[in-house]
């Protein structure tokens, strides 16, 4: 191989190699890149400055920091695991971690329960702790009132006559809670399953307009307030949109 030709292939190398920090974290300075690659400053400023020409990477002009951009997704969305919501979904869900600073999970229905299937941990100390794999119940919870009332009509009653219900619950009552979320694209929940937590959903639906999971920003009651979360919504409810478009 000529020299000319070895120094395309390392350029292509450092490229990728910029873009492989992004599976560490979801942004970086242009001199953390630099440490985490060991590359020079003005190396990384070439690579960067080729990688936001082609829309690989997007760069804030207020904080001057990058983040992945949308040419990624583009290529993503022909990736042939991007039937599985759970793989696609963890830019976006990171991205809308680093914005909110709460934990963030993604839940599908599995008959009368819902799972988390991904999970993002917030950074703070005081946090909501989200395993992923947790099977809860689709009686409670802001997630499981979005499955519930983004399903088709004649999917919505069968579960609403869902033998396993506590008796407590006045599914009349419930059913006209699922109209008002309809309604407002979202729903919330706050110290109904465990106390000391509160939680603010979307729905998630693929390219088809099938409902495919809901998104769920949590965290500690004190800290996401019935007002915190209604500012969120906007930022929840765009980041489902984004995981949808990329969904089958």
């Amino acid at each position: 191989m000529s020299e000319e030709g070895k120094s395309n292939v390392r350029a292509v190398e450092r490229a990728l190699d910029l873009l492989l920090c992004f599976t560490i974290r979801s942004e970086w300075a242009m001199g953390e890149l630099a440490e985490q690659t060991g590359l020079h400053k003005s190396t990384v400023h070439r690579m960067l400055a080729t990688l936001e020409d082609k829309g690989f990477v997007s760069r804030d002009r207020l904080t001057e920091r990058y983040r992945l951009g949308l040419r990624v997704w583009e290529l993503s969305a022909n990736m042939p695991q991007t039937d599985d919501p759970g793989i696609i979904s963890l830019p976006e869900m990171e991205r809308l971690r680093d914005t909110l600073g709460e934990t963030v999970s993604l839940y599908i229905r599995d008959g009368g329960e819902r799972i988390r299937i991904q999970a993002v941990q917030s950074n703070q100390a005081v946090r909501r702790v989200a395993p992923v794999g947790a099977r809860l119940p689709l009686y409670v919870g802001a997630s499981s009132k979005v499955l519930i009332a983004f399903e088709s009509p004649g999917k919505r009653e069968e579960l609403l006559r869902e033998s396993t219900w506590p008796e407590s619950i006045d599914r009349n009552q419930f059913r006209r809670m699922m109209s008002e979320i309809r309604a407002s694209g979202y729903a919330t929940s706050f110290e109904e399953r465990e106390a000391g937590a509160a939680a603010v959903a979307a729905p998630v639906y693929n390219r088809a307009g099938i409902l495919i999971a809901a998104l769920s920003v949590s965290g500690p009651s004190n800290r996401l307030t019935m007002d915190a979360m209604g500012e969120y919504v906007p930022a929840i409810m765009e980041a489902a949109r984004r995981i949808g478009a990329l969904l089958r």
